[in-house]
C-alpha cells in the first residue's frame, strides 16, 4: 500500500509516464518479435490513449493503423442512488484507474452535493496521476497501486477494507 504523496509536479508524474513508456515499449516490442517487418497491424483504440504505439513500433518496420473505436462521454452528475449512498456514507472505497475518471468523480460529486462525503471513503488509484486531483480536493484515504496496473489495484482493496 502506498499512500498518495506530495512533491514537485515532475516527480509526481515521471513515474506514471515512465510506468507507461515501458509498457509500450514492451508491447512494441512483442509486436516487433512476432509481426514481421513490412506488415501492418490494425490497432482498435479509445478516443483518449496515453501513448503513441504507431511511433513506439515503427524501428520494428511494422506499420500501426490505429482507429478509434470508441469515445468516453464523461457524465455530468451521479445517478440518484450513487449520489445518495454516498451521501448517506454507504460506499466504503471508489476505484480510480484515470486521472480523467477522477476529475470526472469530483465535479459529479460537486454537482450532487456530496463532494465531502464522496472524499470521505478509500480512494483506491492506479497511479499518483490518477490520486492528485483526488488529495487537491481534500481526500484523506488515497491508496495508490504498487504499479500502474488493475491486479496491482485490486491488490489494495483487500488489506484497506479488512
Amino acid at each position: 500500500d502506498r499512500p498518495a504523496r506530495g512533491g514537485r509536479e515532475d516527480d509526481r508524474h515521471s513515474g506514471d509516464r515512465d510506468a507507461a513508456a515501458r509498457n509500450e515499449q514492451a508491447l512494441a516490442h512483442l509486436i516487433g518479435a512476432h509481426v514481421a517487418r513490412g506488415n501492418k497491424i490494425l490497432y482498435l483504440a479509445g478516443e483518449d490513449r496515453a501513448g503513441d504505439l504507431a511511433t513506439a513500433v515503427a524501428p520494428h518496420g511494422v506499420r500501426v493503423e490505429t482507429v478509434v473505436v470508441y469515445r468516453a462521454v464523461a457524465a455530468d452528475r451521479l445517478p440518484e442512488p450513487a449520489a445518495a449512498a454516498v451521501r448517506a456514507g454507504e460506499v466504503n472505497g471508489v476505484l480510480h484507474f484515470s486521472r480523467r475518471s477522477a476529475v470526472i468523480y469530483l465535479d459529479c460529486a460537486r454537482a450532487a452535493g456530496v463532494l465531502d462525503s464522496a472524499l470521505k471513503p478509500f480512494h483506491y488509484c492506479l497511479s499518483n496521476a490518477v490520486a492528485e486531483p483526488l488529495v487537491a480536493a481534500g481526500a484523506s484515504r488515497v491508496m495508490v497501486a504498487q504499479s500502474p496496473e488493475e491486479n496491482a489495484l485490486l491488490d489494495l482493496v483487500a488489506p484497506a477494507q479488512s
